[in-house]
């Protein structure tokens, strides 16, 4: 008992001075703290790591390191998901024994729904928070697969938001606004990608293809308008299409 107490003396103190270091904005110092605070916590802490994982997000969210923030956001959402999944299987046990529960203990019964209610609070504000930074870090991290990301990551805030109601005007806007420009960006980043990798694949069949005096303009990919598939044919040069 002694040393889980020291462990959270230590931890505490870890997380006072990061969040000291990133008021400052010394964002290098503060992410080296939070990994202090992490190192002396127990893994069966979910939620205090998942916070901590957060707060690193934010850290690296403020250095423009966007791949670190994704990645340090979504340990952190996933730590809520295995708690949330631990306290709903804590509800199911209540519920089994409910029926033996008798009067005296049925009155004990109030103060412990009063904290699971408020730690599924807790648990949603930080989920809220932390795929705010998860969208904004794949937002500007970019691409196809990153701008789907964010997009998915702002549903379940729009989501949220319809439920529970955490979202304030300023981040419902900025929300909104992140809904209507993305889907945009997704595609052209989409077309830009394929396009790329078409490219690629076609520059590999022309070298496999050389040896044989050929290359990948000899084929002709031809849309059948009926079903929407594609049948591929040969145009061997000066003898026409084979």
């Amino acid at each position: 008992m002694l040393h889980l107490q020291l462990m959270a003396q230590q931890r505490s103190s870890h997380k006072n001075t990061a969040t000291g270091h990133f008021a400052k904005k010394e964002y290098h110092e503060a992410i080296s703290e939070y990994n202090e605070a992490i190192a002396v916590c127990p893994d069966y802490l979910d939620y205090e790591l998942a916070v901590l994982r957060s707060n690193i997000a934010a850290c690296y969210l403020k250095l423009k390191e966007w791949k670190e923030a994704v990645s340090a956001a979504t340990t952190a959402l996933d730590l809520l998901d295995k708690l949330e999944a631990k306290e709903k299987e804590k509800e199911k046990e209540d519920e089994m024994v409910e029926d033996e529960i008798v009067s005296e203990g049925a009155l004990a019964a109030g103060p412990a729904l009063d904290t699971r209610k408020k730690l599924q609070d807790d648990i949603a504000k930080i989920r809220q928070k932390t795929l705010f930074r998860r969208a904004a870090a794949r937002a500007s991290l970019g691409g196809w697969a990153n701008c789907e990301g964010a997009i998915e990551d702002y549903k379940r805030l729009e989501a949220m938001d319809a439920d529970l109601g955490l979202l304030g005007p300023a981040e419902k806007k900025m929300v909104q606004a992140q809904l209507r420009i993305l889907p945009g960006l997704a595609k052209a980043d989409q077309e830009k990608e394929t396009a790329e990798a078409l490219s690629k694949l076609k520059d590999l069949g022309n070298m496999l293809l050389k040896p044989l005096g050929i290359s990948t303009d000899n084929f002709k990919m031809v849309k059948d308008e009926k079903t929407g598939g594609y049948s591929m044919s040969f145009e061997g040069g000066n003898k026409g299409t084979n």
